[in-house]
């Protein structure tokens, strides 16, 4: 018997203290009430970064890049540094001198990323100089804060500058011995990498002496992603060049970051030019409007296999 084209619309959460905590939500989710609308559930955010500019960089400055800052404007003119990661991974901090900066690797995040930062910035925002900033529990459900669209100048590009050390954090400070000796251990720990010029996200990293990778975070949405780089594979045309091999991809904040290994010894400056051919392979890739052939998806099927989600 054939089932009925209409659905029942789910009924409306009810006011608090009307129903069992236990019950299942009357909203029609499925879940516990108490794990639904009785506890201020909202699904995640998949792109917390969509809707600002550079929105590839946001995600490779937080998941990728070690060291980097970008200059950020907010709404109401005010200057901002945006920085990969902060010392002691604080979320943000103020400067005797009145200079706000914003660290994009939180030690902890909610299910929208951009609401944590935004929390933070708006704490640092208030904050008198030289103070410490309290933007209260960042990552904690249900943060009313702002998002960072709601704070930042939307007009202005993002500009990503990577460092080799994080000498940034104390620059035009009074650093003691002890401030020196943390950030003589937190440059231990950073990995060479490069920003590739004229192509979008797309950053060099030497994790040791044997090989070297490109990360590349595409602006693209998937499936149509996916579909290009398997026209590709099945063209043998998903290599950089001599000595690469396309290593799989990931997700990161609702945007796929494909991967290659390149021999180590190479310097990043002569990828520029491996990386734009491959740029005009893939877009006419996705210009391809036809559906794809036995060998490509097969391809993409393999792809799929090699592709892992960062959380």
């Amino acid at each position: 018997m054939a089932r009925s084209a209409t659905r029942r619309r789910p009924a409306p959460a009810p006011a608090a203290g009307e129903i069992n905590p236990k019950a299942p939500c009357p909203c029609g989710s499925g879940r516990r009430y108490k794990h639904c609308h009785g506890s201020g559930y909202a699904p995640p955010v998949t792109r917390p970064f969509e809707g600002l500019p550079g929105e590839p960089d946001w995600v490779a400055l937080r998941e990728l890049v070690p060291a980097a800052t970008a200059p950020l404007t907010t709404t109401d003119g005010r200057d901002v540094t945006l920085a990969s990661v902060l010392p002691g991974g604080a979320p943000a901090l103020v400067r005797s001198n009145g200079e706000i900066l914003l660290g994009v690797q939180l030690t902890a995040s909610s299910d929208d990323v951009s609401r944590d930062l935004g929390t933070a910035l708006a704490a640092a925002l208030e904050a008198p100089a030289g103070a410490p900033v309290d933007p209260g529990p960042i990552g904690a459900a249900g943060s009313a804060g702002p998002r960072l669209q709601e704070l930042l100048d939307l007009e202005k590009p993002l500009e990503v500058t990577v460092h080799e050390d994080f000498g940034f954090w104390l620059e035009g400070t009074d650093a003691g011995a002890a401030a020196m000796a943390g950030l003589q251990q937190a440059n231990e720990a950073v990995l060479p990498t490069v920003r590739l010029d004229g192509h979008g996200a797309a950053y060099w990293v030497r994790p040791g002496s044997e090989r070297a990778h490109l990360r590349w975070v595409r602006p693209e949405a998937e499936e149509s992603l996916l579909d290009a780089l398997a026209r590709l594979s099945a063209a043998d045309e998903l290599v950089l060049g001599e000595g690469t091999r396309y290593a799989g991809a990931f997700r990161a904040h609702g945007l796929v970051v494909p991967v290659w290994d390149l021999p180590a010894d190479t310097p990043a400056e002569e990828w520029n030019a491996p990386a734009g051919e491959f740029a005009g392979r893939l877009e006419q890739a996705l210009a391809a409007s036809g559906p794809l052939s036995a060998d490509e998806r097969r391809a993409r099927a393999g792809l799929l296999s090699r592709q892992v989600t960062l959380r």
